[in-house]
């Protein structure tokens, strides 16, 4: 089995490691860094996988996954370039972090993929799109998206599309949440006892989700057999559309997929 180094103990760094245990990794397989003390020895206490210094654990990894927020990265870019195998994968989670940037700090023809993901692999729900660098082998990519797959689903694709992957699905996670508290709080407007319109609302969530993932069908149809003609939920329905929801969710969602853009050109 090969070793896997994880660069960064924060959440995704976690959520990679309980995901990566409990599909079937062995915990000696596994290598984290990072620069809190106690919360990497938490880590190691908790899953039983090695603790080494960042180049220590380039200099034992086949494959790199790197976990650090995007400021912190060219220092460890840095740190770790001359500890880079030739054959090694270098895996980056990192927001707004191209291909190319990770590729011009590290050896020539380094085997690089970028990776935007979601929260939700935490509850191993998540979502990540993967897109190979430049000289990114068939292998490489299959190895990094198994490691995403051991807690949530992954779609492969070309990088250009990862501004709006992140739109989407990196940042979706939050729009979710923003509705689910508006309903909540229009619940409690109504009466509702706040722990009551809370269970109502996330298991409706939860049931629309499945409806959606298992029936198949277009969200239209979905959204077609709950309204009724002259009903509630037209009536509901038309209030949406007269505030200009659907219109706001997709500037927004264009908004994100601007941000995401510029962060990866270097303007943030």
């Amino acid at each position: 089995m090969t070793t896997t180094a994880i660069f960064g103990a924060g959440v995704m760094g976690e959520t990679l490691v309980s995901g990566l245990i409990r599909s079937g990794r062995e915990p000696s397989d596994l290598v984290v860094t990072g620069r809190t003390p106690d919360k990497v020895n938490a880590l190691a206490e908790r899953y039983g996988v090695r603790v080494l210094p960042n180049v220590e654990a380039a200099e034992v990894a086949d494959t790199l996954v790197l976990c650090v927020k995007p400021q912190d990265m060219g220092a460890l870019l840095e740190e770790i370039h001359h500890h880079v195998s030739a054959g090694n994968a270098v895996v980056s989670l990192a927001a707004g972090i191209t291909t190319e940037f990770l590729e011009s700090r590290l050896p020539g023809g380094t085997s690089v993929i970028r990776v935007m993901p979601n929260t939700p692999a935490l509850v191993d729900q998540g979502m990540a799109g993967i897109s190979p660098g430049t000289h990114c082998t068939d292998a490489h990519l299959a190895e990094a998206e198994a490691l995403l797959s051991s807690c949530g689903k992954v779609v492969r694709l070309p990088e250009k599309h990862l501004d709006a992957v992140t739109a989407i699905s990196g940042s979706g996670p939050a729009y979710i949440f923003y509705v689910v508290e508006a309903m909540i709080e229009a619940g409690v407007v109504l009466g509702l006892p706040r722990a009551t319109s809370t269970e109502l609302v996330v298991q409706t969530l939860f049931g629309a989700a499945t409806m959606l993932k298992e029936t198949k069908e277009h969200p239209t149809v979905l959204r077609e057999q709950v309204s009724s003609p002259g009903g509630t939920t037209v009536a509901a329905l038309r209030q949406l559309d007269d505030h200009k929801v659907r219109a706001a969710f997709v500037t927004a969602i264009e908004a994100a997929a601007a941000r995401s853009k510029e962060l990866a050109s270097g303007q943030a």
